[in-house]
């Protein structure tokens, strides 16, 4: 059976209800007093998982539905950790006893684990209740269809975008004559009455991609018969789509066109321009199934017809590329001359320059904005409306990536930003929301990070595909949609590391922050909302004043499933409280010290523990304890020698250590190792 999957939606219903159906098996069919609630709490659950699931598709669900949401997915990390401690009282086996004082030490034990087991049963009737309770107050309070009815419709700000007049652009002349060229040069190996050309437009949201293609439908539009310009947009109505094309093409009124079967609809705009050359720019496609249809109402006659299509998806935009002679534009970042240019016209007058107390900071602003329009133009907006101060200016500065303050024109960029992340299946979703664990600017290793999701439990195995190649799977979506950026590459083209765009990261961690899904402690003040006092993932970073211990004072730590503590952190927290860790990253942490580790033994779900490039010299002899440990990573540390107890962690899956780091003897009979790292054949011996 694989592990279900935990989701930033859904929390951990998945590996709750999976557990429940442990629960019920014969391994604990003595428990006979809390089966009742067991059943009654699987089937409630399953239920709410997919209504939780249907929810997640809504850009804007209303205001009672996410508070259910939220109480739903909190009550789902505390009933997987009741469970957890339940299964683990009942699976924790005590060497039977040699002498009197053992036998009642024994007893004791057994005495104090039955008081453990009721007390996690009454908890289990407890959780049922509480479920029972948030749904009934969700249903007495319900008021979402009325409230939909009444509810306005969000302008998309991307729409407005053909309105704006040229002489405010900046920066489009060049992509510009670019496109234009790829789209009017002859093929020199085809006749000059040419079947149609496609340029196929790709880039992130935000950067100009509608703006650039309105302005070559207006340098060139006048030279065909037939045109239109359409966007299509993340949950298009193919069939309003269609009649819109066969309304502009054949110049007539939306409502003269025939409502009908979308076969009908293709045959009829592909028969009108059957003769005809036509330019069409078809805008803001989402996927390839969208493109599959749509193209057939284009003929491939010789007319030398045009096709534009703009994306953020690189696949997409392949796919258009293939259906007709064509290429692939991928749209460039604004490089520093011309986001200067643009960040000044939205600040300044033509008579007025920028002060040069204000050019250094304007620079590190535009740095972060890493030349991309939209966040130019929206961090202009939020400066416009702040005191010309560079202590001010600099506050703003230091908030790109960490929750913005927001205005209306951040607001809209954030808007446009969301639709990437509403496009993702939900563990996509998970996946995306995990970056935010990272620090800003960081270059996050390929490998790191599908680790990273295989111990949190956000991918599993699927089918014939390992649980590795699923992470890759989902490391080169996230690639392909333009919300990572890949840094290295290996000799193969593959990329081996990425970032995240501040902006990007701003909204995952807003996103996060909202579904409770990170804590982060010791950045600068976070004004998004207030984060939950009780704590899922915990993230500490070392703030721009060199704040470094941890304020924990009102927080819930006893349910932290991940803790991340960086290099400089001067103060390594009490792991006591952390009793349901899955993952430990202490990589780097310069001051950890083997007394931390005393209290590993309480991990009993950690699955991931990192002491990568620290002083660490000797692993406690318990850790073999850790029976749910898949990964272990020790290089670069002091240690010399592997624990004997090491060779009881049956689910380990990956061991990296050191050259020469002496093993215990039993170290072949390890069946779950899959990689062994570091290792030399005499050490293993």
């Amino acid at each position: 059976m694989e592990a279900a999957l935990v989701s930033a939606v859904t929390g951990a219903l998945k590996p709750v209800v999976e557990k429940l159906a442990a629960l019920l098996g014969d391994k604990y069919k003595r428990f006979k007093g809390v089966r009742k609630d067991i059943k009654s709490l699987t089937h409630e659950l399953a239920a709410i998982d997919a209504f939780l699931m249907r929810m997640s598709e809504e850009e804007d669900p209303d205001v009672q539905d996410k508070v259910w949401m939220n109480e739903v997915r909190e009550l789902s990390y505390d009933m997987e950790d009741c469970i957890d401690d339940f299964m683990l009282s009942v699976d924790d086996k005590d060497a039977k006893p040699a002498s009197f004082i053992e036998k009642m030490k024994h007893s004791l034990g057994k005495l104090g684990k039955m008081k453990a087991r009721r007390r996690i049963g009454n908890q289990i009737h407890d959780l049922k209740k509480q479920i029972t309770d948030v749904a009934d107050r969700n249903q007495r309070y319900k008021t979402h269809q009325a409230y939909a009815s009444t509810k306005n419709a969000t302008v998309d700000t991307r729409s407005l975008a053909i309105f704006v007049h040229a002489s405010k652009l900046v920066g489009i002349d060049e992509p510009k004559a670019e496109i234009i060229k790829l789209l009017i040069e002859e093929d020199k190996h085809a006749p000059m009455q040419q079947q149609p050309k496609i340029v196929s437009v790709v880039g992130p949201g935000g950067m100009g991609k509608t703006t650039i293609a309105n302005q070559v439908y207006q340098e060139l539009n006048g030279q065909f018969k037939c045109r239109a310009f359409l966007s299509v947009s993340r949950n298009p109505n193919i069939i309003n789509i269609l009649r819109t094309i066969l309304s502009q093409v054949s110049n007539q009124c939306y409502g003269n066109t025939e409502e009908g079967s979308m076969q009908q609809l293709i045959m009829n705009i592909n028969q009108f321009l059957l003769d005809k050359r036509y330019f069409v720019v078809i805008d803001d496609i989402w996927d390839v199934d969208t493109w599959d249809v749509i193209k057939h109402a284009f003929p491939m006659n010789n007319c030398s017809s045009r096709v534009i299509t703009t994306t953020r998806i690189i696949d997409v935009a392949e796919t258009c590329r293939s259906s007709f002679n064509g290429h692939v534009y991928n749209i460039r970042p604004l490089d520093i001359v011309r986001s200067r240019q643009l960040f000044r016209k939205r600040l300044f007058n033509s008579k007025e320059n920028c002060p040069s107390y204000l050019e250094d900071i304007s620079d590190q602003i535009l740095e972060k904005c890493a030349g991309l329009p939209l966040a130019i133009i929206a961090i202009s907006g939020l400066l416009a409306n702040t005191e010309r101060r560079e202590d001010l200016w600099d506050q703003v500065k230091d908030s790109i990536g960490r929750a913005l303050v927001r205005n209306h024109i951040i607001e809209g960029m954030m808007k446009i930003l969301s639709l990437n992340y509403f496009d993702l299946p939900p563990q996509l979703k998970t996946c995306l929301l995990y970056v935010s664990i990272w620090p800003e600017d960081s270059i996050i290793r390929k490998k790191d990070l599908i680790r990273r999701w295989i111990a949190e439990g956000i991918i599993h195995k699927e089918g014939s595909y390992t649980i590795h190649e699923i992470g890759e799977v989902c490391f080169t979506e996230l690639l392909n949609r333009n919300l990572i950026q890949p840094v290295n590459t290996n000799d193969y083209s593959e990329v081996n590391s990425c970032r995240v765009h501040d902006m990007i990261l701003d909204f995952i961690i807003s996103k996060s922050i909202e579904e409770n899904f990170v804590t982060l402690l010791g950045v600068p003040t976070l004004t998004i909302g207030t984060q939950s006092k009780i704590v899922r993932r915990l993230s500490l970073e070392v703030s721009k004043q060199g704040y470094s211990t941890l304020p924990t004072k009102g927080l819930v730590l006893s349910h932290v499933r991940s803790l991340n503590v960086p290099q400089t952190y001067d103060e390594i927290p009490s792991l006591e409280d952390f009793r349901h860790l899955r993952v430990l990253e202490l990589k780097n942490c310069n001051r950890l010290k083997g007394h931390h580790l005393e209290n590993i033994l309480r991990f009993f779900q950690l699955r991931y523990l990192s002491l990568k490039h620290t002083i660490i010299c000797e692993l406690p002899e318990q850790i073999g304890r850790l029976k749910c440990l898949e990964i272990l990573d020790l290089r670069d540390t002091e240690v010399k020698e592997l624990p004997a107890s090491i060779v009881n962690l049956g689910k380990l899956s990956h061991l990296f250590v050191d050259h020469g780091v002496k093993f215990p003897d039993g170290i072949v009979n390890m069946q779950a190792l899959e990689t062994l790292k570091g290792v030399s054949l005499q050490a293993a011996i």
